[in-house]
């Protein structure tokens, strides 16, 4: 029979595993890479979402959205400055997320509640990114 002890010590290696952070990481960052994706095979809707939210010249802030969410995710996947891509997706998807999902402004109903979880998931994002940030910042400052 398998201990308590043995079996938190195998879902411990599990979850330590690289490839467990791998697929982690990559589903956090699952939206920011199809986003920006979706965006270049359909850049006339890309333009038309950066008009929508008042952003000009929407061509030109739809390519930097693309750049930048593809460049962080990246940047998170791959380890190299993963903590700055990290703060970089949390700050840009806090901003994002007061500029486009305002709940708050909706009249009741069922819009204004998936408007409210939207808003909240999103928070949720924004806490994750930064813990990966502060992960990868501090990593081994305890050895």
């Amino acid at each position: 029979m398998i201990s308590v002890t043995q079996r938190r010590n195998g879902l411990a290696s599990l979850a330590a595993s690289p490839v467990v952070a791998f697929v982690a990481l990559l589903g956090l960052c699952a939206a920011y890479i199809q986003g920006p994706l979706a965006k270049l095979f359909d850049f006339q809707s890309a333009i038309g979402e950066m008009e929508h939210f008042g952003l000009h010249p929407a061509a030109l802030f739809a390519v930097a959205v693309i750049v930048f969410e593809l460049a962080a995710s990246a940047m998170i996947l791959s380890g190299f400055l993963r903590w700055l891509g990290a703060l970089a997706l949390a700050v840009f998807t806090l901003l994002a997320t007061f500029v486009a999902v305002r709940f708050w402004e909706m009249p009741s109903g069922m819009e204004r509640m998936m408007a409210t979880n939207a808003f909240f998931e999103h928070l949720g994002l924004v806490g994750a990114f930064v813990i990966v940030a502060i992960t990868d910042l501090t990593k081994g400052a305890g050895k």
